[in-house]
């Protein structure tokens, strides 16, 4: 089974060629569904048929679906939503407009990341595409469940325990609609899904997040932000499509200068991302909308080559021995030295990498242990842990002296 995640810079492309990999994904003979996270769908309208919070036929082999956050709710989180809802009444919110307001950001992209579990412990289809948002919602959506798994270790149990106490206290006189259990283990359940997802989704034999670009400055400086930021993360980028080049057999001079840009950015892409595999397709000679054109798109782009493989094999974090240290080296690309920080607390480590932030939870071995220091090599962090000396006659695991 494979997960493809394409996201990139708003009017990139993004759908036409999630939908176009899609197409060819199901030609090729696999179930493919595409599921669009972004609130503002373009989907429906990339593949010219209405779409709906559940999967529908669109081609033989290929399915597609929308997800509509208030058919989510109703279906999966009706629980807390009617404790907000609630909870704004008892503030003085109309009821109707406490039902609307009850939908919180972000669940419609959190309700998009669950279907990840669904189908992959259904199995129902091979390959699922998320045609995801522009690039800023897509990092916060990826982000969730990493924020997530904090907060359900270290404030959740708090909170919970907390309105236990507080329920038989408030409810005699004040009519506070305090969460009940029915409220938290919803909200413990959702996120140990979400916790589950982040698995999923950074393993990179299973799932691939693929950056897709025009050869424009702006566009080009973002996917370099994003790649960063899914480095951080650990999330598997192994693709970059380069959409809508302008064909070299384009004479009209009134398009030079285009062309000219387009060929400098071009070479910019080739040497920002290298080693990482980079597919084109041209602008093409009419709007890319319904099958035939999303197959020509298709086309372009893959020729022969099966969409679904990995293109290139990740560079996950790592933790290698040494003989006085356990090193960890994390890959931070398009960053400078003075832009990383570093800040350990227990068994967190906090790495900042420019504007990105990310808490790393210390496996078992680094646990306790203080940094000893660390260097950024290309664009490879080093943290170097110092590595506790074994006590003469002390012994090895297995017993070993």
């Amino acid at each position: 089974m494979r997960f493809l995640l394409y996201t990139g810079k708003g009017g990139v492309g993004k759908t036409s060629v999630a939908a176009a990999t899609g197409l060819r994904a199901a030609e090729l003979g696999y179930r493919t569904v595409v599921l669009s996270t972004d609130s503002a769908h373009s989907l429906s309208d990339s593949l010219e048929t209405p779409l709906g919070p559940q999967p529908l036929p669109v081609a033989p082999n290929l399915w597609a679906q929308e997800v509509n956050v208030a058919y989510e709710l109703e279906s999966h989180w009706r629980t807390v939503q009617s404790w907000v809802a609630a909870l704004m009444v008892w503030r003085g919110v109309a009821d109707i407009l406490a039902e609307e307001m009850a939908i919180l950001p972000g669940m419609e992209e959190v309700s998009s990341l669950l279907y990840v579990e669904r189908y992959h412990d259904s199995q129902e289809y091979d390959v699922v595409i998320l045609d995801c948002a522009p690039t800023g919602e897509t990092l916060r959506l990826l982000s969730f469940p990493e924020v997530g798994r904090w907060w359900m270790e270290r404030i959740f149990p708090i909170e919970r325990g907390a309105a236990a106490l507080l329920r038989p206290v408030l409810r005699p006189f004040f009519d506070v609609p305090v969460p009940d259990d029915a409220v938290f283990e919803a909200i413990r359940r959702l996120f140990y899904q979400l916790d589950k997802v982040r698995t999923l989704l950074t393993d990179p034999q299973l799932s691939s997040v693929r950056l897709v670009v025009n050869p424009e400055k702006m566009v080009v400086k973002e996917a370099q932000r994003t790649y960063t930021y899914l480095n951080l993360y650990n999330y598997s980028t192994d693709l970059i499509v380069c959409n809508r080049l302008l064909p070299p057999e384009l004479r009209d001079h009134y398009f030079d200068a285009w062309k000219e840009s387009q060929g400098r950015h071009f070479q910019l892409i080739q040497e920002c991302f290298a080693p990482l595999p980079i597919l084109t397709a041209p602008l093409m000679d009419q709007e890319v909308v319904g099958l035939p054109m999303l197959r020509r798109l298709g086309q372009a782009l893959y020729g022969e080559q099966d969409p679904t493989k990995v293109f290139y094999p990740s560079r996950p974090h790592r933790i290698q021995v040494a003989a006085d240290a356990f090193i960890m080296t994390v890959p931070l690309p398009f960053v400078e030295k003075e832009q990383i920080a570093l800040t350990q607390n227990g068994d967190e480590l906090l790495v900042q990498a420019g504007p990105h932030k990310r808490n790393l939870h210390l496996p078992k071995a680094l646990l306790g242990l203080p940094i000893k220091d660390a260097r950024f090599e290309g664009d490879i962090l080093q943290i170097r842990f110092e590595r506790p000396q074994r006590r003469r006659g002390q012994k090895r695991a297995g017993g070993a002296p």
